[in-house]
């Protein structure tokens, strides 16, 4: 939710600037409540972010809406106040969001969108290359109660930490057969693949034509191999996960990984806020076809070296 410009954001409130080519997850795949808890989200995105309308902030949101973008208070009338501050209502509300996410879907009380950009490439500034934000919404009583997206701290703005409002390892989710067994899938790439090096498994479980939206990682399975090859080094096997996702959440051929993670506070090296990554695939056939996270493309070394 880019609200005080973070690097890394979700659901801008501009939301012309963003971009949106791929269809999301079958309705098929969603039951009826899910399908009308999709749709309330996008309305909300629609009249209150896109056209802030904030006096319909009361109809979505929770008054104690919980706010995990770090540079972003609490609260849904905090979450308001600085909604107010980017200009007036856009009048008359748009009957669509002009650039719709580029995957959505909804499971049990949690609607995920996924967001694509355009961004100058750091390497060559003639270029623009794409890459993917995402926003995660949970539902309580009818309304919206809790948002995580992946956004690093501003410096010099205050942290906007807040608890977390569910137990994660308590969220569970009826998966059909087929959801387990994409589950199983994704679960090799990102455990036995990623985390314990064994890039020899990806013949089992990716498409020779995988499509990589990370843009520091090549495209294509063989390219994947040989990345990771070269940064992975492979270690014994075992059941749990080295780094074990917060969240996990699947719906039909999409796998949803999101991790939390600690990053270093800009203002004060010594401390640590939380922030939340995602990854998430698309499992069709029994393979593995596409991947998202939200990685921006790393500047060339010189220009890292230069902002150290």
């Amino acid at each position: 939710m880019r609200l005080s410009g973070t690097r890394r954001f979700a659901m801008p409130v501009v939301l012309a600037t963003m971009g949106g080519a791929l269809a999301g997850a079958p309705s098929n795949t969603m039951t009826p409540r899910e399908q009308a808890n999709l749709k309330f989200v996008l309305d909300w995105c629609r009249e209150v972010l896109a056209a802030r309308h904030l006096d319909l902030a009361p109809r979505y949101q929770a008054e104690n809406y919980i706010q995990h973008n770090v540079n972003v208070p609490t609260g849904r009338d905090a979450f308001v106040e600085v909604l107010r501050r980017l200009g007036p209502p856009v009048n008359p509300i748009p009957a669509r969001l002009t650039y719709p996410p580029a995957v959505q879907f909804a499971k049990g009380d949690f609607v995920a969108l996924v967001w694509e950009h355009e961004a100058q490439d750091p390497t060559d500034a003639s270029r623009t290359y794409k890459f993917y934000s995402y926003d995660l919404l949970r539902l309580q009583n009818g309304k919206i109660q809790e948002h995580w997206d992946h956004s690093v701290k501003t410096r010099g703005t205050p942290t906007g930490v807040a608890p977390d409002g569910i137990d994660y390892d308590s969220v569970k989710f009826d998966l059909s057969p087929r959801e387990q067994k994409n589950l199983e899938i994704a679960t090799v790439e990102f455990k036995d693949i990623l985390q314990y090096g064994h890039v020899e498994l990806a013949d089992k479980v990716m498409a020779p034509g995988y499509i990589q939206h990370n843009p520091n990682v090549p495209t294509g399975r063989a390219g994947f191999v040989d990345f990771f090859s070269k940064i992975r080094r492979p270690e014994p096997l075992k059941p749990e996960w080295k780094n074990k996702p917060t969240l996990t959440i699947v719906s039909g051929p999409l796998v949803f990984f999101m991790f939390k993670r600690e990053e270093k506070d800009p203002d004060d090296p010594s401390k640590t806020y939380p922030t939340y990554w995602f990854d998430m695939v698309r499992v069709d056939n029994g393979l593995v076809q596409e991947h998202w996270d939200a990685a921006m493309k790393n500047p060339p070394p010189s220009a890292r070296g230069a902002n150290r």
